[in-house]
């Protein structure tokens, strides 16, 4: 199987940079008619897995779906095989960061030969970047990637991430240049995860690898200004929206076209 690099911008070149999120809280099953329980679980993930197919990317909240124990951990891994199924690529929203033997764990169940096991999966550096190794070799050798956080747009976010290093680098460009020391050897086997709505964000100009922008659409974050956000390449960038085009349901046909809709918005960005 090709890298993760390669799969994601064939997908993009071929698809349009956006990633599509299944974000299943309580408000929205409740707006969609459905009940907050795995029965109401399963129905909001099969409408956004119809709606999605063929789209190049779709971001499951893992939250929202752990929040069912058991059950909802069945409906996400029956979740991620019909997006699979449906020609999606697809990136778990876990934001897992551990050391060690446990971190070995998390990667095992997200990136390695489980039934949770994506394409990619987000994660939190900020134990260090070095603790995200055991996530980085089982990505790399099962042909996957990972996803970290490098910039967030929570204002908590910053006091520690825009915290100035010795070197005069924010902690936050930290993690994009060390994303990118991994790229060089790997390519596109990292990215990182900058939010839309910051106004000012690391440079990735140097990263060789994707750039995952949550917060477009219903947070704020404007699609026709991203682009160059960072220093980003044409086809670096991959916009995040998931209530902006869930509220459009419950209908197949309402959720896709709200996501068609701002997918031709961000076609500029490929």
């Amino acid at each position: 199987m090709a890298g993760f690099g390669t799969r994601l911008a064939e997908a993009i070149a071929a698809r349009g940079p956006l990633c599509l999120g299944i974000d299943p809280h309580p408000e929205l099953l409740a707006a969609w008619g459905l009940p907050a329980d795995a029965d109401g679980l399963a129905a909001f993930s099969a409408v956004c897995v119809e709606a999605f197919a063929g789209f190049a990317v779709v971001k499951p909240q893992v939250a929202f779906f752990e929040a069912y124990g058991a059950a909802g951990y069945a409906v996400l891994e029956r979740t991620i095989a019909d997006l699979r199924a449906a020609g999606v690529l697809v990136l778990a929203d876990a934001k897992r960061g551990d050391i060690g033997t446990t971190m070995a764990a998390y990667a095992a169940a997200w990136l390695g030969d489980s039934p949770l096991a994506s394409d990619a999966v987000t994660a939190s550096p900020y134990l260090g970047f070095g603790s995200l190794r055991p996530l980085l070799d089982t990505a790399e050798a099962h042909g996957r990637g990972v996803f970290v956080l490098a910039a967030t747009s929570n204002p908590e976010g910053a006091s520690v991430q825009a915290v100035r290093r010795s070197d005069g680098r924010t902690v936050a460009q930290g993690m994009v240049d060390a994303a990118a020391q991994v790229n060089a050897r790997a390519a596109g086997l990292v990215g990182v995860v900058v939010g839309a709505t910051l106004a000012e964000v690391p440079d990735v100009s140097g990263l060789g690898g994707p750039v995952l922008v949550p917060g477009v659409g219903a947070q704020g974050g404007r699609p026709d200004a991203l682009a160059g956000l960072g220093g980003a390449l044409p086809g670096q960038l991959l916009p995040a929206v998931s209530r902006e085009v869930l509220r459009a349901g419950p209908g197949v046909a309402e959720v896709r076209a709200a996501a068609e809709r701002l997918r031709d918005t961000v076609a500029y960005l490929a």
